[in-house]
């Protein structure tokens, strides 16, 4: 919904309101020195933020630290306890919440519509023009009901709803989860269009590369700025805390040996030496307000005794309900230490199949024959394995005090704390944890069963990128099988070694992850190319005919030959141009320009990107001929 923000704190000094307006009229929104605590976690501890008109910022960092409030803090939703947020007073402001909500059962054109607030009803052919108009660009039907709509279209509504009003800042909260890849590519290809500012929190790595301008990260109730994309910011941020771990050592170093020094008695004490012992003070000071960087979560996955050599077997499986057929003649064979990643866009079947394969539904058809000795364990999209009454103790260890991983025991509290959960969250009832926090503990929960059978339905959603790394290593070195769903192209190069695709009404079988599968996926035959149906009558009695010679290929006019030999030097060219611009954007100082320096360049770079993409396809077109 549009959120229109104003400062925090109106009784500022006069002066003070004259300096910050001047300092809005340069960027689109200044955060100065903001606090916020949460019970006793201090989630800002006088963060600053400076948007520029045009920036497409992702906001990173672990799970917990506070990204989403950020978001409600800058549409007012909640106030800090101190600082100030500075903007022009007509800044529009919408948000893309994270969760889609259950209780909307109206059409998808009014939904829209209350993106646009209060208006009159005078204004009604402008708000039916200005709400078809984003229909239109996000491709929805006015007239759908809401409650009809897949997760993935449902989030696309709420898209159009924050797009309506026309923000100026546009803030998404996960935007890419529960969608499937064609809707990802969708949101992607849409986003990179979108003219206003955009900040949005999101797990999907390839998604923030192909999007982010800059980064910026929540770490330890501060915020941080990264120029660049997100492979840059990893590099970076690594060599960041590399120094910060030396500093930390060399501090510390130095504290030890003071303490040292003042337990040396009444000599410390001497007048002379005041100034030393102050010192100390302020150096034990320092180090109670210093805040360690969160620890990471570490773990490992129970490991089974070994299946056999073939897990399942399913041949000429066929599926459907309601005249529907979901899966028709498959077959396949999954062998131990396969690791298989399944990919299609969402209602096409995957779970189905993860469940045929696994026996728990019967075929129409076909027969599934499953190995010996197998131990599963099942990560469930929608986390429907918890107890939310019951505390996360009480789910992972059902009233025991102690779990066995690999041989070893481990008390619970010590396991869950692995996973990044204190003492006092052990304690509370699973409800109140974030959807982050959730997917830790049902990994908790998972890893701590001996499996050799490992199947994960969507596993990475709301992960913070530490966690999916650790849990991309932890699958690539599993001794067991694994069967995994996931939209996240990133996590499926990584991982898996196979991959079973739903493409276009068929499930094929490829080598390799998600870039593996592009490159041989069969190219869509157009309409063109197919061959003629058999008429009846040609089917009652065949008639000779004479074979027409094929037609000559068509030359191409001097005009088109030329320009086919110069097209890979035009090509060459703007590539050249578009990485010397990306280059200049990602310098530091780069965002410190004016605004309309920074429009400037946004938007040769847009021209030349689109440039590219139509010498590209000329390129083709010209080949083909030729």
């Amino acid at each position: 919904m549009p959120c229109v923000t104003e400062p925090f704190f109106p009784h500022l000094r006069y002066t003070a309101r004259l300096f910050n307006t001047a300092l809005a009229l340069m960027a689109l929104l200044h955060l100065r020195n903001i606090h916020l605590e949460n019970g006793d976690n201090r989630l800002f501890d006088g963060i600053d933020l400076t948007i520029e008109p045009g920036e497409r910022l992702c906001l990173v960092g672990r799970n917990g630290t506070g990204k989403s409030t950020l978001m409600k803090l800058l549409c007012r939703d909640i106030l800090p306890d101190d600082g100030e947020m500075i903007h022009p007073p007509e800044l529009k402001i919408a948000r893309l919440q994270q969760d889609v909500p259950h209780d909307l059962s109206a059409r998808i054109f009014d939904i829209v519509a209350e993106g646009l607030g209060e208006v009159q009803p005078e204004d009604e052919w402008q708000i039916q023009w200005k709400v078809d108009t984003v229909l239109s660009r996000i491709q929805l039907d006015p007239d759908t009901l809401f409650d009809s709509l897949s997760g993935g279209w449902k989030r696309r509504a709420l898209l159009a709803r924050a797009l309506v009003a026309e923000p100026d800042l546009l803030l998404l909260d996960e935007p890419t989860n529960h969608l499937d890849i064609p809707a990802i590519e969708w949101l992607e290809n849409f986003l990179m269009g979108f003219k206003s500012t955009l900040l949005f929190v999101s797990h999907d790595r390839s998604f923030v590369q192909k999007l982010a301008t800059r980064i910026i990260e929540l770490d330890r109730g501060k915020l941080t700025s990264w120029p660049g994309n997100f492979q840059k910011y990893q590099e970076n941020k690594q060599a960041a805390l590399d120094a910060e771990a030396q500093q930390a050592a060399l501090f510390d170093k130095r504290l030890a040996d003071e303490e040292v020094w003042i337990r040396q008695g009444v000599k410390a004490r001497r007048t002379r030496n005041e100034g030393r012992v102050r010192r100390l003070e302020a150096m034990r000071e320092e180090f109670k307000q210093r805040r360690n960087l969160q620890g990471k979560v570490t773990a490992q996955i129970g490991q089974g005794d070994n299946s056999g050599k073939i897990v399942v077997e399913a041949e000429h499986l066929d599926y459907g309900w309601d005249g529907k057929l979901l899966i028709q003649d498959f077959n396949t064979t999954v062998l131990r230490g396969d690791k298989i990643g399944i990919i299609g866009p969402n209602g096409v079947g995957k779970t189905t199949l993860i469940k045929l394969l696994l026996g728990q539904l019967q075929p129409t058809a076909g027969t599934v024959k499953l190995g010996t000795r197998l131990q599963v364990a099942y990560f469930d999209q929608h986390r429907s394995q918890f107890d939310g009454e019951k505390n996360l103790r009480d789910n992972i260890a059902s009233g025991s005090d102690f779990v066995e991983i690999n041989g070893q025991k481990r008390h619970i509290i010590s396991y869950l704390q692995d996973f990044l959960f204190t003492p006092l969250q052990i304690q509370k009832p699973v409800k109140v944890l974030s959807g982050g926090e959730r997917n830790r503990l049902l990994l908790a929960r998972l890893f701590s069963q001996p499996s050799n059978l490992l199947v994960l339905d969507e596993p990475t959603n709301d992960l913070d990128a530490e966690t999916l790394e650790l849990l991309e290593e932890l699958l690539i070195d599993y001794q067991g099988t694994l069967l995994l769903i996931s939209h996240d192209r990133s996590f499926l190069n990584s991982v898996v070694t196979r991959t079973i695709v739903f493409d276009n009404g068929t499930i094929g079988e490829y080598a390799g992850g998600y870039d593996d599968w592009l490159l041989q996926r069969p190219q869509p035959v157009s309409e063109k190319d197919k061959p003629a149906a058999k008429t009846e009558k040609s089917a009652e009695k065949p008639v000779a005919v004479a074979a027409k010679p094929a037609p000559k290929a068509k030359k191409l006019s001097f005009k088109d030959q030329r320009e086919l030999e110069q097209l890979p030097a035009q090509i060459e060219q703007l590539e050249l141009a578009i990485a010397a611009l990306h280059e200049l954007m990602n310098q530091p100082d780069f965002y410190q320009q004016g605004t309309v320096q920074i429009a400037a360049r946004q938007d040769e770079l847009q021209r030349l990107e689109s440039d590219l993409e139509t010498a590209f396809t000329r390129w083709e077109m010209l080949e083909q001929q030729a």
